[in-house]
């Protein structure tokens, strides 16, 4: 799948303490044939005077996942929490009134999130997406 400029969407961090996370960003143009330039949602220049602009390979990129609404989740759902601005793959631990406890298993943290901070776990594979929540369909 190719990516268009102005194309939304989420970049996956490679780097050392940022695998696992994903950062939306909008497709900016594509200057070599696996290259992009994006321009993140979230991310700012380090002088913080504007959006962080960068060169990204076409595997890192990724479409925004679809949206899949849902009213609660279980213990041991997996799920993306949205902090420090991007998406890290946990799974819910608890839940103490309205907030939900997510594990991160690669930093071995644990942190309270809304729902509305949370969303279905789902991965991109060969050009569909696949839900982590069994009684929810990608489709």
């Amino acid at each position: 799948m190719g990516f268009s400029r102005g194309d939304l969407v989420e970049v996956g961090s490679k780097e050392d303490g940022f695998l696992g996370s994903y950062y939306e960003a909008i497709v900016v143009c594509q200057p070599l044939k696996k290259d992009y330039i994006v321009q993140y949602k979230t991310l700012l220049k380090d002088d913080q005077s504007g959006p962080l602009t960068e060169f990204v390979t076409h595997s890192e990129l990724r479409p925004v996942p679809p949206e899949i609404p849902v009213s609660r989740f279980n213990l041991n759902d997996q799920v993306d929490a949205f902090g420090n601005d991007g998406w890290w793959v946990g799974r819910i631990t608890g839940k103490i009134g309205s907030k939900y406890f997510v594990y991160f298993e690669s930093s071995g943290d644990e942190c309270g999130y809304f729902i509305s901070d949370l969303r279905v776990h789902q991965d991109w594979i060969d050009g569909k997406w696949v839900c982590s929540k069994e009684i929810v369909n990608c489709d």
